[in-house]
Parts: structure tokens; sequence; C-alpha cells
């Protein structure tokens, strides 16, 4: 589970990130939704404990700073950095020593295989495309076996196979107990399976519905998207 509690994000006297609190409980997929600039990435920078904030945030009830914390999350950057000289598969073998993972070979080969790999597992961190780099970066987060999973605009650079894969991954953490947070500006993209939208604007949370509440209400997440968005 992931709790964030008032989590604020001051840049002197810019505010990044003001009070925003929600939980996303095992087995659900969080998605939060706003433009450019909406603080989205800034949240999910400060849930994966990469920038100081104010505030709370506990991930399966650890702090989320602690090893413990870490261990049990997996984090896909929207702009993906691989070791210049490391190839593919020396990149799980440093995930694997780093979270000191065992019998880790054949999970890694799944999901080279998954994300169309195999081939490249020789290549260079920096004789990869843009997409290749996004794939890896895919793998190495899903290797550990996370318990809560943080995408920042996963699906941009990925081909049509590549997105197709990594949508069923998303829903099969989500089946196997997961807490899940897919940051995006394209709602579109993640409509078949998402479970609680939190939309963002100025850096504050300014709506959250469930699917349910939507179905029930019949009410338009697009309309509203916009009308919050675009200030309609």
């Amino acid at each position: 589970m992931l709790s964030v509690s008032h989590l604020t994000k001051k840049y002197k006297k810019s505010v990044a990130n003001e009070d925003i609190t929600f939980m996303v409980e095992p087995g659900e997929i969080a998605v939060l939704a706003g433009p450019n600039g909406a603080g989205k990435s800034t949240a999910i920078k400060c849930i994966a404990g990469l920038l100081r904030f104010d505030g709370e945030i506990s991930i399966c009830g650890y702090q989320n700073k602690d090893i413990e914390a870490k261990r049990l999350l997996g984090y896909i950057p929207e702009i993906p950095a691989p070791f210049e000289l490391l190839t593919i598969w020396e990149h799980f073998e440093f995930i694997a020593r780093a979270y000191r993972l065992e019998n880790w070979e054949d999970k890694a080969v799944e999901l080279l295989d998954r994300m169309e790999l195999r081939n490249l597992r020789n290549k260079l961190g920096k004789e990869l495309s843009k997409g290749m780099q996004q794939k890896v970066s895919i793998c190495c987060a899903l290797l550990i076996n996370p318990k809560v999973v943080l995408f920042d605009e996963p699906f941009v650079g990925l081909d049509p196979h590549a997105i197709k894969e990594l949508k069923e991954m998303i829903v099969e953490l989500r089946n196997n107990g997961t807490a899940i947070v897919i940051s995006t500006h394209m709602l579109d993209s993640v409509s078949e399976f998402w479970d609680k939208v939190l939309i963002m604007m100025y850096g504050k949370i300014q709506a959250e519905r469930t699917r349910n509440s939507v179905e029930e209400s019949g009410e338009d997440l697009e309309k509203l998207f916009f009308s919050i968005t675009e200030g309609r």
C-alpha cells in the first residue's frame, strides 16, 4: 500500500506540490492526470525518495526513504537514464546484486522476451534508442517484483507492441496485489484499466474519482478533466 499525506514541495518561492493526500491500496491502479507542469512528476519523485519534501509518505508501512521501503518500490522515470557502458543484461545483474535477488535470471529472460529485447541483451546503454532505454527501465523496475510501482509517463517513446505488453503487465501487477501509480497527461492511454483518477493542476489534486463512482453517476471524466485543466 502507498500512503501520501499532506505532501508539499517548494522550490524557494515556487510551490510545486501543495498539501497532496491520497492512498493506493494493494491491487489498485491510481492515475495522476494533468497537463505538463501540473506537478505530477514532482510528486512521483518525492514518493520515490528523490526529492526532499514536507509531509508523510509510506510504502507498505515503511517511510519512503527507509531501505525496507526501497526494496518494495519499483520506479520508472519519465526520462530513462541507463548506464552508458553496461549492457542490457548487465543492468539486470546490477539490479539483482543491489536488491540481493536470488534466482532472478528466468524472470529477466521473460521480461526481455516481452519487451522484444532478447537479441539486444549485449547492447550497451549508450547504443540504445529512447524507446529501448524505456523498455530497459521498465524491465529493471519489475525485476524486483515490487509491491508498489510508480510509472511516470510510461508509454512515451514505446512502439505499439511494447505499449500493448506494458498494459498487460500493469493489469497483471494489479491482479497480483501491487499498488500502482501512473502519471500521465493522456487519459485515453489508461482508460481501460484505471481504478482511481486524481486530476492535478497547479500542484494540487483538484478532483478525485473512482471508476465505480464515475460509472454510477454517468459523469464524463474527459469533460471534468478539461474543465479543470483548461478552466472551462
